[in-house]
């Protein structure tokens, strides 16, 4: 069924709706004509005037100089420039001026300021936000529908037959007159006042709704000039674990940032060739990528300051012609919100220690490492390919060892002798074709990162479940 019904019947547009003031132009049937705003939002408020840019707070901030503005969630702000990153902004509230985080706040004007929408996410982005520990059934997010534009998705958490948490999506319809439904029996003037209505009673959802969805908190932007900092900067609150190469800590930066700190070992790197190495790795910025935000090198040990995850993007690591040398689920951290982040990249290549050279006895991550880079010491992002496979394998069989059994000098000679590692139980043929095709013996015949994303992507469209039919 299309994006616009001429459903007319059967529902009550009143049905669940509280008494307002009478409203004007408050929807728009065709985007193109009239005004920009989209079904559903609301006009700019009568008490700014029209010249105004009125924002809201989605989290509480406290400044951390003179120049910045503390705020709180839910409080409004007038914006009086917004061409950088920090905007300036004058609370409606204190009448004070000041700089603010700008993906602290979002403009009034559109739906951004409600807890339940989340804009233009994926159905997948969607699915691993309500999966997150903090959500609970009955949890919800409405997002812009990725196939109709103009229309709208909610997205459920449920629970499963066998007691785990599933997510049911149901899409929003729009009525010719502006309105929304989910089934044709009911139907609303508003989305507040169809949440409204499926908070009391469930009516053919598959959970009546309860919160809406827990939204990531987002980091707020370091400052560009803070890459060498004082260790009096940093207070360490918590060890988060120790390895090879020294101590990794939760700390407070200037005690108002969260982030991670590793301290290093003396003597485990040159202090040149790991800033020259920073340097270049602090220009790798994406989504999918830990951050590295600054370090400490004038005295020992050396520390690298990076955003905190929660818990323990290739391809533009390989569009950037960077390789990541150690790419395995140790790697790949996991925020609060389900994010999966890949860490440490490019260190490897300036440890001076035995985990990153290939002689026998060393504690080189051999069973992860292509069969080039151990006999050659030739890394490639093909190389990195072939860990990514290994990779695929630790997520298949939740985090079992690779080549279990095997020590790192029979691994090394089995493989080279053309031995994989045979299809783990319960994994579909299909994706374990695409482990196989990360191991193959010649660099130059294995995929690019770039590919092997669409292949992974078409894979879970393939799979995923499709919209739960109307109430």
């Amino acid at each position: 069924m299309g994006c616009v019904s001429s459903v007319k019947k059967g529902g009550d547009m009143n049905h669940g709706k509280k008494s307002r003031p009478p409203e004007v132009n408050r929807y728009t049937k065709d985007p193109s004509k009239n005004s920009s705003l989209l079904p559903g939002q609301v006009l700019q408020n009568a008490d700014a005037t029209s010249t105004d840019k009125i924002a809201i707070c989605l989290f509480t901030y406290e400044a951390e100089n003179k120049n910045e503005l503390s705020f709180n969630k839910g409080e409004k702000l007038v914006i009086l420039d917004d061409n950088s990153e920090w905007w300036k902004a004058k609370s409606r509230s204190s009448g004070k001026v000041g700089l603010v985080p700008s993906n602290y706040i979002k403009l009034e004007e559109t739906l951004d300021n409600k807890d339940w929408f989340f804009k233009n996410i994926s159905r997948i982005t969607a699915e691993r936000n309500l999966m997150a520990p903090a959500n609970k059934p009955g949890a919800f997010l409405i997002r812009e529908s990725e196939t109709t534009p103009g229309c709208y998705s909610m997205s459920v958490r449920d629970v499963g037959p066998n007691g785990s948490a599933v997510v049911k999506h149901y899409k929003i319809r729009l009525l010719e007159n502006g309105g929304f439904y989910i089934s044709p029996r009911v139907t609303f003037r508003t989305l507040d006042d169809l949440i409204a209505y499926y908070k009391k009673q469930a009516n053919g959802l598959c959970y009546r709704l309860s919160k809406p969805c827990v939204k990531p908190k987002n980091a707020v932007q370091w400052d560009e000039d803070a890459w060498e900092i004082s260790k009096e900067s940093l207070h360490m609150t918590k060890k988060l674990g120790a390895g090879q190469f020294g101590e990794v800590w939760l700390a407070t930066y200037k005690n108002t940032t969260k982030v991670a700190v590793k301290t290093l070992k003396p003597g485990s790197m040159s202090i040149e060739a790991f800033l020259q190495e920073a340097n270049l790795m602090k220009t790798l910025q994406h989504d999918r990528l830990v951050r590295l935000y600054a370090v400490v090198t004038k005295t020992q040990p050396l520390y690298i300051i990076t955003e905190f995850m929660a818990n323990e993007g290739m391809a533009y690591i390989e569009k950037k012609n960077y390789i990541h040398r150690d790419l395995r689920a140790a790697n790949v951290l996991v925020s609060e919100s389900l994010l999966c982040k890949i860490a440490d990249f490019g260190l490897a290549r300036v440890i001076e220690d035995n985990e990153y050279s290939a002689r026998e006895g060393a504690k080189f991550p051999i069973k992860w490492t292509a069969p080039e880079a151990i006999n050659y010491g030739s890394f490639t992002i093909k190389s990195d390919m072939w860990s990514f496979g290994i990779l695929l394998y630790e997520i298949v069989t939740f985090g079992k060892i690779p080549y279990t059994g095997l020590s790192n000098s029979e691994v090394m000679a089995r493989v080279q002798r053309g031995y994989r590692m045979q299809c783990p139980e319960n994994c579909p043929a299909e994706l374990y074709e695409i482990m196989g095709s990360c191991w193959k013996a010649k660099p130059e015949e294995r995929p690019t990162f770039d590919y092997i994303q669409s292949v992974l992507e078409d894979y879970y469209t393939a799979t995923e479940g499709q919209y739960q039919s109307q109430p």
